[in-house]
């Protein structure tokens, strides 16, 4: 057995461990919790599958965006397909990411891009969506504050405003780019006494590649409003759920802390779906701000059976019906 394989192995069970202990303790907020999902809202409930759709439907398109701005053009569906697949990969499978930034690169490469285009707009894309999260939670937070905190709210849009810049300007001067990545290479060619003639070819043959991308001011906009729609939505799937479980008196401010301390918790994969993990986050945001424990356990579930199983049961499906397509044209 490999050191890597008693790795996961350990890590497995310490979260069935740590699962274990938390529905020990937290058997009667749950019993509790279950008796409230006995007679949810169900038009509410309704109301959040839809706008988690909607969620997924919105990063696909901001994908979609960024890869029209490098001239390949992929049909709605093909791209809507690949953010779910895309999606369960990353939140089911040990290291995730790792396994959904592959098969996004290979996807994109099916869908015609060059791999260094491919490789842009992965980035790019994970780039804004983690930049439109950090605003969306600062949002939250002067919310909360009544107001108070324009300052830390303001210091993450110049932020967010000079990413972007350098991200447009990288991409209409990619002589610029190569300009760095030399540099780079240099310095790292002194300090190991290795030649960078290779590097210097590869970069070359990049910017070459990125030099098709023409991202517009519009394109950029379109990108960016797409990706704090996708988790604008996704907020409210969590907002609604809330409000289907009967979760008194509920705010804006409320929704906007718990989300983002959930996602947060998120972008660390310890354990498959984040389970645990991104549940104690949600509810801990939820009893932060005064809810009653049970009603934020059943508000969680209930935002849980739709974020993980319904829609990465539908990502699998799609994953399963792109890899056979695949097959199909290999076969061919």
């Amino acid at each position: 057995m490999t050191a890597v394989r008693r790795i996961k192995i350990i890590a497995t069970g310490l979260a069935l461990v740590l699962l274990a202990v938390e529905l020990w303790y937290g058997a009667p907020a749950l019993a509790a919790a279950l008796a409230h999902l006995r007679t949810p809202n169900w038009p509410l409930l309704g109301l959040a599958v839809v706008a988690d759709l909607g969620s997924m439907g919105l990063f696909a398109r901001m994908q979609r965006r960024l890869l029209r701005a490098a001239g390949t053009l992929v049909p709605i569906q093909r791209a809507v397909a690949l953010a779910y697949a895309a999606h369960s990969l990353s939140v089911t499978l040990p290291g995730g990411p790792v396994f959904s930034t592959a098969f996004n690169f290979s996807q994109m490469r099916r869908f015609g891009a060059t791999p260094a285009v491919a490789s842009w707009a992965v980035a790019v894309s994970g780039t804004l969506s983690t930049g439109t999260l950090i605003l969306i939670g600062a949002v939250g937070g002067v919310l909360a504050r009544g107001g108070h905190g324009w300052l830390a709210l303001a210091g993450d849009v110049i932020v967010a405003i000079g990413l972007a810049v350098c991200l447009r300007t990288f991409v209409q001067h990619p002589n610029w780019l190569l300009w760095l990545c030399g540099k780079v290479l240099t310095g790292f060619a002194r300090i190991t006494g290795r030649s960078v003639e290779r590097g210097n070819r590869l970069v070359s043959g990049a910017v070459e590649q990125l030099s098709v991308i023409r991202m517009s001011t519009r394109d950029l906009r379109i990108a960016m409003a797409f990706a704090a729609g996708n988790w604008l939505l996704d907020a409210v799937c969590f907002g609604l759920c809330c409000v289907a479980a009967g979760v008194p008196g509920l705010s804006v401010a409320q929704i906007f802390i718990a989300y983002t301390a959930g996602m947060a918790a998120a972008s660390f994969p310890l354990v498959p779906g984040g389970l645990g993990v991104v549940d104690g986050a949600l509810i801990l945001g939820l009893a932060a701000g005064g809810t009653p424990l049970d009603d934020a356990v059943a508000g969680v579930i209930l935002y849980r059976l739709i974020s993980l199983v319904l829609v990465i049961g539908v990502g699998w499906v799609l994953w399963a019906v792109l890899r056979r397509r695949h097959e199909a044209l290999i076969a061919d």
